[in-house]
């Protein structure tokens, strides 16, 4: 296990009106693993009033946080891209305005910028050799699914649906000739009240070999796997299945919950063999 590195920002690109990436680095992004894209990492932001954030530090029983007072805000994002040779870490953030820290940090975002990142982790997205890839998501899972759609063999079938708010959401993926993509335009309904990823999902037809890549709004990903594995029968291995966020709660309201939802989902690894 390797301590939180703090990096800081190099640039930044407008992927969209509301998507930007920002390009981080520095000497301690040395050794960070390649071929990261799409896993799971902590990203830890300075508190007002901190133009650095405190770093814990990694004790023999795991990371030793600061007091209270001064640990850093911490939020789980997603790797979109890495290039170990030129030392560069990308982050994409969905910018909503300043009702969350990382939103409000990404939005201001300048060159120099300190910030911290532990991991990567995560389990497998996808599983190698499947018949049919299916893949959902909304904005906060458009890092995963790229990456899984990069990682395809050219010959890959399947479907991509990836629900947002409006069109300006939407950006250029690449993805192989035989996946077809889907966007849906949730328009004014909430996301935790939305249902057109599951009504979408059920127009579609699939062999019996499938691999799935959902991610995103907490209620759309509990309600797509339970349909998926008690009406779909897809194997619960499987199928990468994580809910990234709740609509309407912050990270921290919604941390146990999470964990509880995890729990009960009860999947083992998707099979790499």
């Amino acid at each position: 296990m390797n301590p939180p590195r703090l990096l800081h920002v190099l640039r930044t690109e407008q992927l969209s009106q509301h998507m930007r990436r920002i390009i981080l680095g520095g000497p301690a992004l040395a050794g960070f693993p390649a071929a990261s894209e799409g896993a799971h990492i902590k990203l830890l932001l300075a508190r007002p009033g901190q133009q650095v954030p405190v770093l814990p530090t990694l004790g023999p029983d795991g990371p030793v946080w600061p007091p209270p007072d001064v640990r850093p805000i911490a939020r789980t994002y997603t790797v979109s891209t890495y290039d170990p040779r030129a030392g560069e870490l990308g982050v994409d953030f969905v910018l909503h305005g300043d009702d969350g820290p990382a939103s409000h940090w990404a939005a201001r975002a300048q060159a120099g910028d300190a910030i911290g990142v532990a991991g990567p982790g995560g389990p497998p997205r996808f599983v190698p050799g499947a018949a049919c890839y299916l893949l959902f998501g909304d904005p906060s899972a458009l890092a995963a699914l790229a990456s899984v759609l990069a990682k395809l063999p050219a010959n890959a079938r399947g479907h991509a649906l990836i629900e947002v708010a409006d069109s300006a959401h939407i950006v250029d993926i690449a993805r192989p000739q035989g996946v077809t993509l889907h966007w849906l335009i949730r328009g004014a309904r909430l996301a935790g009240a939305s249902t057109l990823l599951l009504d979408a999902t059920r127009r579609l037809r699939w062999p019996a070999s499938v691999s799935v890549t959902l991610a995103g709004e907490s209620s759309q990903v509990v309600a797509l796997r339970d349909y998926l594995l008690h009406e779909r029968q897809v194997p619960a291995d499987a199928m990468y299945a994580v809910p990234y966020w709740k609509d309407r709660h912050t990270e921290e309201a919604y941390h146990s919950e999470r964990h509880k939802i995890m729990d009960g989902f009860e999947t083992q690894p998707i099979t790499t063999a």
